[in-house]
Parts: structure tokens; C-alpha cells; sequence
């Protein structure tokens, strides 16, 4: 199985909307601090101010700066979704795969721990667990989780712009430049990253078992077999570098629901307060709704979270023939 980024980007009208949506958020978080004209926790006595020069959306009911609140918020959504993305396709890949691999007892209590996971209500155990697990890390498991990042990040990196060429530099460029201007965000939005990761692989984990199995049956798999090749050099060397389209499609949509379920968190209250967020500006604003103030205080970050969410459904839309390819000509027709 491959995917020719370039040919369904190409054929894909959505997608290349969708990809200049996205980098322009991506530039708004990289070049917040350029644009802001203050720090966005910064209260003064200058509260609901009308939008000027140099409040460009006017400010709050503390006297923060609502501009600045919005570019910095947008590093937040992108952090948390991409990081969430990077977890949970790590997780899905290695223990669907692994399930494939080993089968027998290995296989089916994993697909039952999958089927469990599936069933449970997903919102209400994040609830519960957003607020009993501290968002913070320590610094050890902080370390662990910069050197996964980076690891994970350099090999997808690899991948993407192997696959692509110079559209995939284009996209992972800026995502890099934004992870490592965002590294003082980890340490408060660790916790979350790892619950949301934790809720996030189930689905991918099951598509990527079914694949895999297919794929294991296939002659190049089965002659490494007998010429003595171990189970985990056969799932590292040939299974996961052949559904790297899967693990494209799931690592989009996982970037999707981690800014969808972060956004939905912060509108109801749960996170670390001194963090700047899209879904935590919706919910202020909604708070002071009737001083008139929504024109430019609760309508920017819902235009900025929809943007987003729509940019990365495109893309992800885009891919779709890769788990499906009878939905190929669907799309094309709808295109």
C-alpha cells in the first residue's frame, strides 16, 4: 500500500484549502509573539475596551488583550493536537500491529482491552480524569516525553517528506519551527496530552490490526520469516513502513479530536489556568455575553477553532481512499 501525497493533494480541491487554512494558523501560533502587542496574561485596568490600534479585538473583563489571546491560543490547539496525534499513533501502530503479529492469546485480550476502551463513554472518563490528574509533570516523565516527541517527530519528518518531497518540507517545517517555540507549554499541558493520547488510539489501533494482517500474508513478510527474521525486526522493518498511509490518515484525525477535545475542556474550565486557549476565551466571553462584547471577543477563537477543525477534516477528507479506495471516485466526482 502507498499513498502519493502529491497526486491526491492534487486531485483533491478541499485538501489544498484545507492545507492553506492550516498553515495559516500554524503561522498565526509561530508568529505570535511578532503580532501580539502585549503578553496575553497581562490584566490591566483597561477592562471591555472596544477594538483600536492597540487592542486590535478591544479586551476582556481583566483587561487582557484579546488579540494577543487569539495568536497565543492558537499554539495551545496546535501543540496539544499534534502532540496527541504523535502519542496515540505510536500506540495504535505498535499495538495493533503487534496484535497482527503475535496472535493467539496476545491478540485477543489486546482486542478486548480495544473493545472496552471503544465502549466507554469517552467524554465522561475524560471529565474524571482531567480533573483528578494534575496537568503538570514532573521533570523526569517530562524529559522522557521531549526525547519521545523528538524522536517521533524527526522519523515522521523523514517519512512525510520522503513521501511527498517538497509539499511535505512545506508542512513539516512549520510544525517543527512551532513545536520548538512551544516547549514552555509541555510542562503545563502534559497531563492532558497523555489522557487525551490515552482515548485517542482504540480506533486506529483495530485498523491498523486489520491491515496488518493482510499485509503479513504478503511473499516478501513470509520469505523474511523463514530466512530467520524475528517477529520485531518484521514489524519495525516491514509491517509499519508499509501502512505508513494508514498511520497518516490516523495521525490526522487524531490531530483533529486532540484540538476538538482540548478546546471542549478549556470552554469548561478544566486545565491549567495560566494557559491561553481558544476553548477558555469562548467561555469567558460567554460569561459576559450580555455586555455586547461577542462581536470581538467570542466570535474571533470560534472562527479561529472552526478554521482549524474544517483545514484538518479537508486534508484528512483528502485521504480517505487509503482506508477505503471504493470511496476513490466519491470523492473525485464530489471534487
Amino acid at each position: 500500500m502507498h499513498l502519493d501525497f502529491k497526486n491526491e493533494m492534487a486531485r483533491s480541491k478541499g485538501a489544498r484549502i484545507g492545507m492553506v487554512f492550516l498553515l495559516f494558523v500554524l503561522f498565526m501560533g509561530i508568529f505570535a509573539p511578532l503580532f501580539a502587542t502585549q503578553n496575553p496574561l497581562m490584566q490591566s485596568t483597561h477592562i471591555f475596551e472596544k477594538p483600536s490600534l492597540l487592542h486590535p479585538l478591544g479586551t476582556n473583563h481583566t483587561g487582557q488583550d484579546i488579540w494577543s489571546q487569539l495568536l497565543y491560543g492558537a499554539r495551545t490547539s496546535l501543540v496539544v493536537g499534534f502532540s496527541v496525534a504523535v502519542l496515540s499513533t505510536l500506540m495504535a501502530s505498535v499495538i495493533g500491529a503487534s496484535a497482527a503479529l503475535f496472535g493467539g492469546i496476545y491478540d485477543r485480550i489486546v482486542m478486548r482491552i480495544v473493545d472496552a476502551f471503544i465502549v466507554m463513554p469517552m467524554i465522561l472518563v475524560l471529565l474524571l480524569l482531567s480533573v483528578y490528574i494534575d496537568p503538570k509533570l514532573d521533570g523526569k516523565v517530562l524529559m522522557g516525553l521531549e526525547i519521545l516527541f523528538l524522536v517521533m517527530a524527526v522519523v515522521t519528518c523523514f517519512y512525510v517528506v520522503r513521501m511527498a518531497g517538497w509539499p511535505g518540507f512545506v508542512i513539516v517545517l512549520p510544525i517543527m519551527v512551532l513545536g520548538l517555540l512551544s516547549q514552555d507549554l509541555l510542562p503545563r499541558l502534559g497531563g492532558l496530552i497523555f489522557v487525551l493520547s490515552l482515548l485517542s488510539w482504540q480506533g486506529g489501533a483495530r485498523i491498523i490490526r486489520s491491515q496488518a494482517l493482510s499485509l503479513k500474508e504478503k511473499a516478501h513478510i513470509s520469505a523474511a520469516g523463514g530466512f530467520g527474521a524475528g517477529t520485531w525486526y518484521i514489524l519495525c522493518r516491514h509491517i509499519i513502513p508499509d501502512l505508513g498511509p494508514i498511520l497518516v490518515a490516523d495521525f490526522i484525525f487524531c490531530v483533529r479530536r486532540g484540538v476538538f477535545l482540548q478546546a471542549g475542556l478549556a470552554f469548561l474550565g478544566l486545565g491549567d489556568p495560566g494557559t491561553v486557549s481558544w476553548g477558555a476565551m469562548i467561555s469567558d466571553a460567554r460569561d459576559w455575553i450580555f455586555m455586547a462584547v461577542w462581536k470581538w471577543w467570542l466570535l474571533p477563537p470560534g472562527v479561529a477553532l472552526s478554521i482549524t477543525i474544517v483545514a484538518i477534516t479537508l486534508i484528512g477528507r483528502s485521504l480517505e481512499p487509503v482506508l477505503d479506495p471504493r470511496l476513490r471516485g466519491e470523492i473525485n466526482a464530489q471534487n
